[in-house]
């Protein structure tokens, strides 16, 4: 039987260095990988390049990395809820790649699948497609945007067995699924770590060849982000 679990944070994480790229799932402050980006700040690598969708908030999520200065680089699609990504951005600290949502997933997934580059119409006669090759596809021009290549991907899930299947919840299954197996190596902490065989195949979002590292984490806050409130 294939054992893939490990028993702690510390032992996920062996082999992070200074210097590389980094897929961290989630979106927002849901279904990210909480322990695993506590225990990067306590390792403390720097000049990381990392890719996310969001980049925190200033005490939570990437954001305490990018507090310590660990972060060189930031590939994101949507970051207005960090101070302190703003003041580094604004003071040219931290390089910052703002790509679409759509293309940061796909170029995730296309990684995922061994792509090296697909045609997109999004951002074409913007900046994001400036300096990039771009073609006529039915007299609709496109842009070519690359897969990522990264040296580790870490996802959260809510189940994963030793096998290192994994199954989502809810809105966790967002950034997460197209970041598994997009990397190198790919870390995924979850919630609850069962046996192999104990999941039904027919849950499983994520199969475990897509996975190298698995440990069960602790202590999660689910943040809520934003919450709205009506007054009668």
């Amino acid at each position: 039987m294939i054992k893939k679990n490990v028993n702690t944070v510390q032992e996920a994480l062996v082999g992070i260095e200074s210097g590389m790229t980094l897929l961290l799932g989630g979106f927002g402050l849901c279904g990210i990988p909480e322990n695993a980006i506590a225990e990067l700040v306590q390792k403390g690598p720097t000049q990381l390049t990392c890719v996310s969708n969001n980049a925190g908030v200033d005490d939570f999520g990437l954001g305490l990395l990018l507090h310590k200065k660990q972060i060189k680089k930031m590939i994101s699609s949507y970051v207005g809820e960090n101070a302190e990504f703003e003041r580094q951005m604004l003071s040219g600290e931290l390089d910052v790649e703002l790509i679409p949502q759509g293309t940061l997933a796909e170029r995730c997934r296309a990684a995922q699948a061994g792509i090296p580059a697909f045609y997109t119409p999004a951002g074409y006669g913007t900046e994001v497609a400036e300096g990039k090759e771009t073609r006529d596809f039915n007299g609709k021009m496109h842009v070519l945007e690359h897969a990522f290549v990264a040296d580790f991907a870490i996802v959260k899930a809510w189940k994963g067995d030793t096998a290192g299947n994994l199954i989502f919840k809810g809105t966790a299954r967002n950034f997460n699924p197209v970041m598994a197996g997009a990397a190198k190596i790919t870390i995924a902490e979850v919630e609850e770590l069962v046996e192999a065989g104990t999941l039904d195949p027919n849950q499983i979002h994520i199969p475990g060849i897509f996975v190298q590292r698995i440990f069960q984490g602790e202590k999660y806050e689910k943040r809520i982000e934003q919450r709205t409130v009506r007054v009668k």
